[in-house]
């Protein structure tokens, strides 16, 4: 759990240093300014700008501490397991993972946050918060089901348009105001109509889950149909709260407390798909005839 919310916590904050124009707050890399690695008085960035880069640096650490512990874990209470190959395999992930995020967090401010790189910050977070999701089921040894082919290829779909919603989401980050830095080079995209292909793929999302939920609710066996039901409703309740946040921050000119909201609810919204990916073993060959 801790390592979740560390991941989830880590996304959020990344986003307030966006948000606040603190992207480059901390003006190179590894060190904050030229010979010192933390913020010195009078910088030309600011005060605020520069601790507010600085403390989503200091949280990496809290993160790379919270992959120490789960691979401890892992090692301690998994290597005797059956599946302790899967377990090793999705902590070694978190530790690709972080390693990624240095290196592509360092480029991000070296390019003066280009949108591509910090696009790319973004998603290995969202990868890394399905492998915690992973990880963190499999370790509790929850309960999986095997739905029916059909509604595996269904449920399929819907994953990978989840993973398209996100990244038009990052695209149209990438388009809009809220750069991290006055300065930052944007995606030479109209962020109109970006956003209203974003929002249309939200609707389809939305649509295709509703369906998918449908056809649990028609197909599947009572104790399976409760698994997978459950969670597929929970994802179409957190999605459909992400689009009233969305569409209501895009109606009121980007409030920055709701573009905030809005960055966590990917995150959620990210995590509950998975979780239902997970759960019912979507990604691995049904058993059912």
């Amino acid at each position: 759990n801790f390592l979740l919310v560390v991941q989830v916590g880590i996304v959020v904050t990344g986003g307030a240093v966006r948000l606040t124009g603190s992207g480059l707050g901390c003006p190179t890399w590894p060190e904050c300014t030229p010979g010192s690695y933390t913020p010195v008085p009078h910088q030309a960035q600011g005060r605020l700008h520069s601790w507010i880069e600085f403390g989503n640096r200091l949280l990496t650490f809290l993160v790379i501490v919270a992959i120490l512990a789960a691979i401890i874990g892992v090692i301690k209470w998994g290597r005797k397991r059956s599946d302790s190959k899967n377990l090793a395999i999705l902590a070694f992930y978190q530790f690709l993972g972080i390693v990624a995020q240095i290196v592509v967090g360092g480029i991000s401010v070296l390019t003066h946050l280009n949108p591509f790189a910090v696009g790319a910050h973004f998603l290995i977070s969202i990868l890394l918060i399905a492998a915690t999701v992973s990880l963190r089921q499999r370790m509790l040894e929850t309960k999986r089901v095997d739905i029916q082919p059909l509604a595996k290829n269904f449920g399929r779909s819907v994953l990978a348009l989840a993973f398209i919603v996100i990244n038009l989401g990052v695209v149209v980050t990438g388009s809009g105001p809220h750069a991290g830095d006055e300065m930052a080079k944007r995606f030479h995209l109209d962020p109109r109509t970006i956003s209203w292909l974003h929002a249309d793929s939200v609707i389809a999302l939305i649509s295709l889950s509703f369906g998918l939920w449908i056809l649990l609710k028609a197909t599947e066996k009572k104790e399976v149909r409760k698994i997978a039901e459950s969670k597929i409703g929970l994802f179409l309740i957190v999605a459909l709260a992400q689009g009233v946040i969305g569409y209501t921050q895009y109606f009121t000119d980007l409030p920055e407390a709701l573009v905030a909201a809005h960055l966590l609810g990917a995150t959620i919204v990210w995590a509950t798909i998975w979780n239902f990916s997970y759960s019912t073993k979507l990604l691995t060959k049904s058993s059912n005839s």
